[in-house]
């Protein structure tokens, strides 16, 4: 689906709704009367968002709540640096490892929130990350000791550090997805890419060829992140050994996309900081970096497949300038040789970016029998009669079975992929 105003009214996190283009550039939301809380100064504009009223239910609601204070007191016992980033350590890795348990039934349900649900993941972190900002240890703690423990936090709790694969006998598969977005139009929102990858990680699939195991990460909403490389510290080593890796991310209303092709250009669409970003991907030695990547999924056993109630799609279209010329042209069947990218099949936005950073390691890593890609999955909605983020509920009837119906599908399109590649050597 393309439209006239923007490239970044293209998709979810691929580049963002319509309503949000119409309504004007995206800001922080005005908190109402019940979600009015002091902020410290401190805190990121993420961190922020913690003192709304739909944030502290979820957590609340999830049993997550209890993360923060815990993490709390184990910072304050801390004697120095080398025992603070060992607590920081483990209690992030505890909340990757409660979060993934809740969604696969193990350990206790800890409140009515279904287990599926990935927001608490999201709101616990974010309050860990708000304790260790506001954190004065009674010993000297640089700038760069802070950031150090501050990457230590993120990487633990995202499972970036906890890839566990077996030996030769089993195939392996790594499944990414992303934190909510779009916070400040809806914070009671989820991401069913990151309820994919709790769902999924450490989990068994049977195929023709044997079992294969799933392992899953998930990344941040930040341009800064990936600038800094965040995709490739954690794919680098871990590419060579796999059979099939997907990225995924919340793409259209009510399909999935199988995305063909993947720019190497920022739209700048205000990521979870409220930070922008627009020009040419960053990436390491740019001087050999090509305008487009491409999907070595099967795609056309993933369209053909019966794999859940939403229709799958192969994208083909891309936004380019041509070779000569000076405004962007859209074009169904993908690029046209030696132009310029200005949005892939998955935008502009950071969901085109985390596969156009895969898929160019892959290819840099010289791997091209390894499949890999971009899978956009549907929205995960609201029921219709709550959509209206100030009255309406942080869960209904049809957002969980979204959730499920979304969750499952992935699971099953990974199935699909993992038994139609070919054996790798």
């Amino acid at each position: 689906m393309t439209h006239p105003f923007s490239v970044t009214t293209r998709l979810g996190l691929g580049g963002v709704a319509l309503l949000l283009v119409l309504a004007g550039p995206t800001l922080p939301a005005a908190a109402s009367p019940a979600d009015a809380a002091p902020t410290p100064a401190a805190t990121t504009v993420e961190e922020q968002r913690l003192d709304r009223t739909a944030p502290r239910e979820i957590l609340r609601r999830s049993g997550f709540d209890s993360f923060a204070p815990r993490f709390e007191r184990a910072l304050r016992g801390s004697g120095g640096y080398a025992q603070a980033e060992r607590t920081v350590t483990r209690h992030a890795s505890a909340l990757w490892r409660r979060a993934v348990d809740r969604a696969q039934g193990r350990g206790p349900a800890t409140g009515d929130l279904s287990r599926g649900d990935d927001r608490p993941l999201y709101w616990a972190r974010l309050a860990l990350s708000r304790e260790l900002r506001s954190w004065e240890p009674r010993f000297g703690l640089s700038d760069e000791q802070r950031k150090a423990l501050h990457a230590a936090l993120e990487t633990s709790s995202r499972g970036q550090d906890g890839l566990r694969f077996p030996g030769q006998r089993m195939k392996r598969v790594l499944v990414t997805g992303f934190d909510p977005f779009t916070l400040d139009r809806d914070v009671r929102i989820g991401n069913p890419s990151g309820a994919s990858a709790l769902a999924l990680d450490g989990t068994l699939i049977r195929t023709a060829e044997g079992p294969a195991r799933i392992e899953t990460v998930v990344f941040p909403v930040r341009w800064a992140d990936f600038a800094e490389g965040a995709v490739e510290r954690a794919l680098a080593r871990q590419l060579p050994r796999l059979d099939l890796f997907t990225t995924v991310s919340q793409g259209r209303q009510g399909r999935f996309d199988v995305e063909r092709t993947n720019g190497a250009w920022r739209g700048g669409f205000p990521d979870n900081e409220n930070a922008v970003s627009t020009g040419t991907v960053p990436v390491d030695d740019p001087g050999s970096q090509p305008q487009w990547t491409t999907t070595t999924l099967p795609y056309r056993q993933l369209t053909e497949a019966d794999t859940g109630r939403f229709p799958v799609y192969d994208n083909t279209e891309v936004t380019e300038i041509p070779a000569g010329g000076s405004q962007p042209v859209t074009r169904p069947d993908g690029p046209t040789p030696g132009s310029a990218s200005r949005a892939g099949g998955g935008g502009d936005y950071l969901s085109n970016e985390i596969a156009y950073r895969a898929t160019l390691l892959r290819d840099r890593l010289r791997l091209p029998d390894l499949p890999g890609g971009h899978l956009h999955t549907p929205v995960l909605r609201f029921g219709a009669e709550n959509t209206d983020p100030e009255t309406g509920t942080v869960t209904d009837p049809d957002f969980e079975r979204n959730r499920a119906d979304i969750v499952g599908q992935v699971r099953e399109l990974v199935r699909t992929a993992v038994g139609t590649s070919a054996p790798r050597p």
